[in-house]
């Protein structure tokens, strides 16, 4: 009888002891977390940059204006961006030549209340930059006539709006002051603008004036730069 209830004990003993081991939470491993992907840098200006951003009823862009090779050009155009004179202004003009190439013109479309004084011509020659695909630049009629009128390229333009001194005449070009950084999308769009053909602006640009232009609601510089 002794044998009999040793070997009931010992049974009973491993059904409790099987059920315990059934009942038991299992320990779940932690898994190593994957380590989380580096962020791509913040985009900020080069040295000699000042990056302005451009709001406007297409989209914003941001443009840098380049104050180290072009400084008379680059800091007249912030004169108008601190003084918020582009606020409410158009891109007035438009000329496409193909779908990704022309150029557009926005400004105070020689409002003499709105100009600041002209100023000194930079070419190209003398600054190194290049009228490449979204390249700034102040439009002008003789040399050192600049004030208020800024062209953005779309395309490569360095033979129509770089200064060619091998040429005859007035081989100044446009002085180039800077680049598209973001929001070339935007350019685009008012490349595309729905040209009024017999509208004009003083009698000019006609065939070049858009029916419903694009207006500039703000444009602030994006941060300050130590290299002005």
């Amino acid at each position: 009888m002794a044998k009999i209830l040793v070997a009931l004990l010992l049974v009973l003993g491993g059904a409790v002891s099987a059920l315990a081991q059934t009942a038991a939470p299992q320990a779940v491993p932690t898994p190593t977390p994957s380590p989380s992907p580096t962020p791509d840098a913040t985009p900020t200006p080069k040295p000699g940059e000042v990056w302005v951003r451009i709001d406007t009823t297409a989209g914003p862009m941001v443009v840098a204006a380049d104050v180290k090779d072009a400084p008379i050009t680059a800091k007249n155009f912030l004169h108008y961006v601190d003084t918020k004179r582009f606020d409410g202004r158009k891109f007035y003009r438009v000329v496409k030549v193909d779908k990704e190439y022309g150029f557009v013109q926005f400004g105070m479309q020689g409002n003499p209340k709105l100009d600041f004084p002209p100023i000194k011509h930079e070419p190209t020659t003398e600054t190194g930059l290049h009228h490449t695909d979204g390249t700034l630049s102040i439009a002008r009629l003789k040399p050192g006539s600049a004030r208020g009128e800024f062209t953005i390229v779309v395309g490569d333009q360095r033979a129509s709006f770089d200064a060619h001194p091998d040429k005859p005449g007035d081989n100044l070009g446009y002085a180039a002051f800077g680049h598209i950084v973001s929001g070339r999308d935007v350019l685009i769009r008012i490349l595309d603008s729905t040209i009024a053909p017999d509208k004009t602006d003083r009698g000019a640009f006609k065939g070049e004036m858009p029916a419903d232009p694009v207006t500039i609601i703000s444009a602030r510089r994006v941060k300050p730069s130590d290299s002005e």
